[in-house]
């Protein structure tokens, strides 16, 4: 056993052990250069590391970068990086539902301005409380040829806005 020694006294972790730990450490640390500055403050980070994380940012030289990194990663084994994960993973998921309910929106509006009155209708059964004059307008706008394609464009902007709103009463 490598933890070991003859007279079975631990000594430690092994180095393939300290290797994957400190790698570990150094990915988490990417991860929080990705991140925008108003969500490192969330975080609560010690300062030594938040100001690392704000001059990695700030680098362009790759091996500049490189370097920085290794000293992020450096910081990070000395904190407890299970409520950083933690965090980090509580905010893909918000990430994730946010695209999710971003692509249902804009499914709604490809299907408004593909199928018309159809797709209206299922609208107004999903939310009955729905103005139909407004979306109707908006549809017809979106998909006039006697408009030019500016306000064309504008009107799909708008409807997708509308649609958006609809979403919005219902997670309320």
């Amino acid at each position: 056993m490598r933890g070991k020694d003859e007279n079975d006294e631990y000594r430690g972790p092994s180095k393939s052990t300290r290797k994957r730990e400190a790698d570990a450490a150094q990915d988490l640390g990417t991860r929080l250069i990705a991140l925008k500055e108003a969500d490192l403050v969330a975080l609560n980070l010690p300062e030594s590391l938040h100001d690392a994380i704000l001059l990695a940012k700030r680098i362009t030289s790759r091996g500049g970068l490189a370097r920085q990194r290794q000293y992020i990663g450096k910081l990070m084994r000395d904190i407890d990086p299970a409520p950083i994960e933690a965090a980090l993973s509580v905010e893909a998921r918000a990430s994730a539902q946010d695209a999710e309910r971003h692509k249902r929106i804009e499914a709604w509006r490809t299907r408004l301005l593909a199928e018309g009155p159809k797709a209206l209708d299922d609208l107004l059964e999903w939310r009955p409380g729905a103005d139909r004059k407004a979306l109707q307008a908006l549809v017809a706008k979106a998909t006039s040829e006697r408009v030019d394609s500016g306000s064309r464009e504008g009107a799909s902007r708008e409807l997708f806005r509308s649609i958006r709103a609809l979403f919005d009463s219902i997670s309320r």
